[in-house]
């Protein structure tokens, strides 16, 4: 393990967390100004084995994937080979059906297109064949007027996103990251898991179900260790907060739903923390809640060990399909910063804030650039000018370009999205403080 002694501070939370019982295994690491000045691991990669976690041992990242898929469009967008402002149907024809003909790009990268569930489930058999799932997509109709409200589409943005870079390139998400990103970088990094990296990727375990809350067959249970409860514990807090920072559904987060109604309307962001945990509460108890059914289709719990299944960890979903270390994932973020990923003007534009407020699905307020959070209650961040994406269950990936940051942390204990999770915070925050 590295750590600079100006950072010493990262490494104390770090400890600290594994001392407090927090962690079953994790890692974090940052890079300033294309230094690698934290890396640290610690902790079993495998509770059911003992095997540790080494400096290698990658871990399912979910919705850390976005901003990687993201990243792939955008380099496209500067080659001229799509118009961000286009409509989608322009490279995907058949997405025009019923009512999406005005559809842009840009929707589908901020989460406004109203596509945020699979109104039919997706058989197992399915799973790794992305087209198939993205034509069931272009036969919906939306579930509110595109460009009107934002609402997050925690599953269906991969789809969504990859199947335009699959029109346009004729090739995945997972291979253009392999071929231009992770390869000549040298990061680790995976949309897609080949059967080496596999066998050595961290084992998630499922975060303990809150008290009193019963277990809905509907939760999405990202880790796959059994069905989410209520309240999303298998799923997690992705990395934000809610009531007092504690008590909130970050991104992605679990079972978490979109209010008191199936229709996802969402309440205006400025209530009571109280009145909005319970909301949340009464969605993620509600197998028809917006967000049991945007999390929970496709279902990964359907095959065995969820998503710790190689039929998941191979099929590189492009919304949830993220294998990485943290040193990879950090590394992506300090080239990005550095201009070798996208021209420095791609990136201000595609990190200035789209949409900004209550969002339909997640009930808390979320940021958006073009596929990038940005801070907010969802996406807690010191510094007013860092971008990223936050996982279920507590992974985070960003970047500070005005500091020369890249930051990721990535674990393999879930964490309960009813009491929060600030391991990743913590973290993130000691970092800022070493500055």
């Amino acid at each position: 393990m590295h750590c600079d002694p100006r950072f010493s501070r990262v490494r104390e939370v770090f400890e600290r967390h594994f001392a407090d019982g927090e962690e079953l295994g994790a890692a974090f690491a940052v890079y300033q100004d294309g230094e690698l000045v934290v890396d640290l691991w610690d902790g079993v990669a495998d509770r059911n084995t003992g095997r540790p976690w080494e400096r290698d041992t990658p871990a399912f990242a979910y919705s850390c994937t976005k901003a990687v898929t993201a990243t792939v469009l955008l380099r496209l967008a500067e080659r001229g080979l799509v118009d961000v402002s286009a409509p989608v149907s322009e490279v995907w024809p058949e997405f025009a059906a019923r009512g999406k003909g005005a559809i842009t790009v840009e929707h589908l990268l901020t989460h406004q297109s109203g596509l945020p569930v699979l109104e039919e489930p997706v058989p197992v058999e399915e799973f790794e064949d992305q087209a198939a799932i993205a034509a069931r997509l272009a036969g919906q109709e939306p579930l509110w007027e595109p460009g009107t409200a934002h609402g997050y589409h925690a599953l269906t943005y991969g789809f969504l996103v990859g199947e335009v870079v699959r029109r346009v390139t004729g090739k995945s998400v997972g291979e253009l990251v392999a071929a231009e990103i992770a390869g000549p970088l040298g990061l680790e990094m995976w949309v897609g898991a080949p059967d080496d990296v596999i066998s050595r990727t961290a084992r998630l375990k499922a975060a303990e179900r809150p008290q009193g809350l019963k277990v809905t067959e509907a939760g999405a249970a990202p880790t796959g260790e059994g069905p989410a409860t209520g309240g999303g514990a298998s799923g997690g807090a992705g990395q934000g907060a809610g009531a007092g920072r504690g008590a909130g559904a970050g991104q992605g987060a679990g079972a978490a739903g979109a209010g008191p109604d199936a229709s996802g309307a969402a309440p205006n962001g400025q209530g009571r923390p109280d009145d909005v945990l319970a909301a949340m509460t009464r969605a993620a108890l509600d197998p028809q809640s917006l967000m049991n059914r945007a999390l929970g289709n496709p279902a990964m719990h359907r095959v065995q060990g969820g998503a710790n299944n190689p039929i998941i960890l191979r099929a590189g979903w492009p919304a949830a399909g993220l294998v990485t270390t943290a040193r990879g994932l950090a590394g992506f973020y300090r080239s990005l910063a550095a201009g070798d990923i996208l021209s420095p003007g791609t990136l201000r534009e595609a990190t200035r804030t789209r949409v900004n407020g209550p969002d339909r699905v997640l009930l808390l307020d979320t940021a958006f650039g073009l596929g990038y959070m940005r801070p907010s209650l969802t996406f807690l961040m010191p510094s007013a000018s860092a971008f990223g994406h936050s996982g279920a269950g507590g992974s985070i990936g960003l970047g500070d370009p005005e500091r020369g940051l890249g930051i990721a942390y990535v674990m393999n204990k879930m964490a309960n999205a009813l009491s929060g999770n600030l391991r990743g915070i913590r973290l993130v925050e000691a970092v800022y403080q070493s500055l």
